[in-house]
């Protein structure tokens, strides 16, 4: 199979026409593992990062602020409009709607400083068969210099009746609870001032009654707003591996339990639901 075909933009697209359009298009959608999907490899040269908007993402986050280095989560941030553009379009099979972020792992091969300039390229990998649906893999990489310095693999499920999965298991490994670090009270706005820092203005983030439209008692924290957050207070290597699944939504306003050791964490709610789980390491 011939590999993606690079198409090279100008800026960054603007996130709400693509929320619209994607939403516009989800009824149509016929997911499936074996549907085909955009082979464009969006290119985005040049990049600078906006330090205003950095600066009210590592506020929200928890990171330090001010410092002329990119947090480990802020290239995902950067890409997430390319993503969007590529999973909003006609000839991506999964619904936007209803779409959910599963998992990311991102590799940061060295230190980003904020003031650079860099190139961003993200593209569909593959379609994959999930015990719920179908899974799409969606691959991000940041250049520096002509050198990849970040790269990161997202996995978004589109859930859908299955029919021939029998053999298809969810790999969730079971591990012994982590102690205890701290209790966080996360505010209702968490979500909206996580958007405005972001871009991603998702309804089920931003207000309990657009929520409500989604299934959602309450508007739900962002699944990169909850590992930005657990990464802030655990440390990141200059040069890291890590991976983080995100098992169950987080309710806002809430209580929820930071909890670490080693290389590992996780965060908890009520009765130990587990919400999202992680490990981090030296690259």
């Amino acid at each position: 199979m011939a590999g993606p075909t690079d198409l090279a933009l100008t800026r960054s697209p603007s996130l709400a026409p693509l929320l619209a359009r994607g939403a516009v298009l989800s009824p149509f959608k016929r997911p499936g593992p074996d549907a085909e999907f955009p082979r464009t490899r969006l290119v985005l040269p040049g990049l600078r990062v906006d330090l205003a908007r950095l600066a009210a993402y590592e506020r929200v986050c928890g990171f330090p602020t001010g410092e002329d280095a990119l947090p480990v989560t802020y290239p995902h941030v950067l890409g997430f409009p390319l993503a969007m553009r590529l999973m909003s379009g006609r000839d991506f099979p999964l619904p936007l709607l209803g779409l959910v972020h599963t998992s990311i792992t991102v590799t940061r091969y060295a230190r980003m400083p904020a003031s650079g300039a860099y190139e961003l390229a993200v593209r569909v990998e593959a379609l994959a068969p999930h015990r719920r649906g179908t899974q799409a893999t969606v691959v991000t990489e940041v250049r520096g210099g002509g050198d990849i310095v970040w790269e990161s693999r997202s996995t978004y499920l589109a859930r859908h009746r299955t029919h021939h999965l029998a053999g298809v298991t969810q790999k969730t490994e079971e591990r012994e609870p982590l102690p205890e670090v701290a209790e966080w009270r996360l505010a209702g706005d968490v979500g909206r001032r996580y958007g405005a820092a972001s871009g991603d203005r998702n309804p089920i983030h931003l207000h309990p009654l657009t929520a409500r439209l989604f299934g959602f008692p309450r508007a739900i924290a962002h699944g990169m707003w909850t590992v930005a957050r657990c990464l802030a207070a655990h440390g990141v290597p200059e040069s890291c591996h890590l991976r983080a699944e995100f098992r169950a939504p987080v309710l806002l306003p809430g209580t929820v339990t930071y909890a670490a050791r080693d290389g590992r964490f996780e965060l908890r709610g009520r009765q130990d639901r587990i919400h999202v789980t992680g490990d981090v390491y030296p690259a």
